[in-house]
């Protein structure tokens, strides 16, 4: 109708590449398909994948159109027969395109099923291009598997999806496979800035570069980046790029980095109330923190190429290399760590900004994690240390017999049975001189070990000697004065001496040491352990 305005076409439609040779970074995989076109060995099926925007639609179209073109050339199809153009114009009822996250129930593909056995109206061949195949349900899947395991001759699947992970492997196994790769900055810019001087479109060198990053490996979000800024800009700069793509106007995503940094905690608490306050999404603002801490990482991993990894206007880029040159990485990768656990927490969070101002407030360096507890481990290394300390304790030599400097703190007595053993020594007389040491004590302890042996490791690091039938003992640990004074044990140790040496013996015990000076060495010992383990927690925060 006359006067009536052209509708206009997106660019990233206007364009889609309709050949192979205009499909760009996919070299590995168009020049496949392109040689299986003309070698006339196509598959049934096909299974592209990767991420959004690398060309996996598109070459699944110029794949269907290909295999039916009436005039095929070197691969591609020729794009001037009918079967070219109706099947651009979506007008060929041979290429079926299916929506798999809109229509991924048993029914849609039992429908796809039944339609498959009819011949292709015009071409060669029946083809179903399956979109986002992954988003198929179980029971679609089990419905696909075998028809496409035994296809009627005419008919060509060709599955696309982003998340591969999520496609049964018996659907894969029947499928050739092509990973599509991420198309790289250097192309993206090539072909938009190609694309903008056939559009009118004023664009800088560094605006195209922008752009390409921003795209992050998608053709299809530059393209549509573009289209945006062509309307926002007469010039298109980098800095009109970042204005059109939002990452403008940060600075307060920054204030937020330089306070944590400095362990501001007042200030980013005040940041953070202020963004509150207009509304904005705490949980988007951790996303935001944690990718501009990534951003901190690689400048401090890898200064030499950091240019090439962070997507930023340059002023921004200079504020974080002044952030990355106040922290040490480690302390970085540990505010990345915790921000990232903080996110997670947010998703069942009753409420997300309290969660986040307690991140917020650790970040800053108010709180100290918990020691971690000490293993019980530690404490028996601790006693066994004791023990090794006492049985080093200095002792003075009298004839061959160790005594112990400290008073006798214990003293017991038993005899191996109930009868009455008369003492040939009197005790009131005793000379230190006049014990001698016990040469068969070792066997005796052995022999006491058979006896009694729940009691006979309380008297490892003991030393004994005789007088008459007499006989004294010096153990190190307080324990065994504990357990000597029960009967049975008393009197059970009296049978392992009387076996050894031939005859009955008074027993008399004590310990090398105070019971106060054991439990104060202990005490320190066990003291220092805790300290140790604290003071290391601390240190690795």
């Amino acid at each position: 109708m006359k006067g009536e305005k052209a509708v206009y076409k997106a660019l990233y439609r206007k364009w889609r590449p309709m050949t192979f040779d205009d499909v760009i970074s996919q070299e590995y995989t168009t020049e496949a398909l392109k040689n299986q076109i003309i070698s006339g060995k196509t598959a049934h099926a096909y299974l592209f994948t990767g991420s959004r925007g690398t060309g996996k639609t598109t070459c699944a179209r110029i794949l269907a159109k290909a295999v039916n073109c009436r005039n095929m050339k070197d691969g591609n199809p020729c794009l001037e027969c009918d079967i070219c153009r109706d099947a651009d114009s979506g007008a060929l009822t041979d290429i079926v395109e299916i929506d798999a996250a809109s229509n991924n129930g048993v029914d849609n593909i039992r429908d796809l099923r039944d339609a498959a056995i009819y011949t292709p109206e015009r071409g060669a061949f029946k083809i179903y291009i399956i979109d986002e195949v992954h988003m198929l349900s179980a029971g679609a899947f089990n419905a696909l598997l075998k028809i496409m395991e035994e296809p009627p001759p005419y008919v060509k699947f060709i599955l696309a999806t982003t998340e591969i992970h999520k496609v049964p492997a018996t659907i894969v196994s029947r499928c050739q496979r092509y990973d599509f790769r991420r198309i790289k900055a250097e192309d993206i810019a090539k072909r938009i800035s190609y694309i903008a001087s056939q559009e009118d479109i004023s664009l800088t060198e560094d605006g195209a570069a922008m752009i390409a990053k921003l795209a992050d490996g998608g053709m299809r979000d530059a393209v549509s980046l573009l289209d945006q800024c062509s309307v926002c800009a007469e010039i298109i700069d980098a800095e009109a790029v970042s204005n059109a793509a939002g990452i403008a106007g940060r600075d307060y995503l920054y204030n937020m980095l330089e306070a944590i940094t400095d362990s501001d905690t007042a200030n980013s608490l005040s940041i953070t109330a202020s963004l509150y306050d207009m509304s904005k999404d705490l949980a988007r603002l951790c996303d935001e923190l944690i990718m501009q801490f990534r951003n901190v990482m690689l400048i401090k991993a890898s200064p030499e190429n950091a240019e090439k990894l962070i997507v930023c206007i340059p002023d921004e880029m200079q504020r974080l290399k002044a952030i990355a040159e106040k922290s040490d990485l480690s302390a970085i990768m540990d505010r990345l760590s915790s921000l990232q656990e903080c996110r997670d927490r947010m998703q069942n969070a009753m409420n997300k900004r309290v969660e986040f101002e307690m991140s917020l407030i650790k970040l800053c360096g108010n709180v100290k994690n918990a020691p971690e507890s000490i293993d019980n481990s530690e404490i028996y290394d601790k006693i066994k240390q004791l023990e090794d300390k006492i049985n080093s304790a200095p002792k003075t030599v009298q004839n061959g017999i160790q005594l112990p400097e400290q008073p006798e703190i214990l003293e017991a007595s038993a005899t191996p049975s109930d009868e009455k053993i008369i003492p040939t020594v009197d005790l009131k007389n005793l000379k230190p001189e006049d014990i001698r040491p016990c040469d068969r004590w070792g066997e005796i302890l052995d022999e006491f070990r058979q006896i009694n042996p729940a009691v006979a490791g309380s008297l490892d690091g003991s030393f004994a000697g005789t007088a008459g039938n007499y006989i004294f003992i010096t153990a190190q640990n307080r324990f065994f004065m504990d357990l000597f004074k029960v009967k049975e044990n008393a009197t059970s140790l009296g049978a392992a001496i009387a076996k050894v040496l031939g005859q009955r013996f008074l027993i008399k015990a004590k310990c090398a040491t105070t019971v106060t000076e054991q439990r104060n060495l202990a005490e320190s010992l066990i003291k220092k352990a805790v300290e140790s383990k604290i003071e290391t927690s601390m240190e690795n925060q």
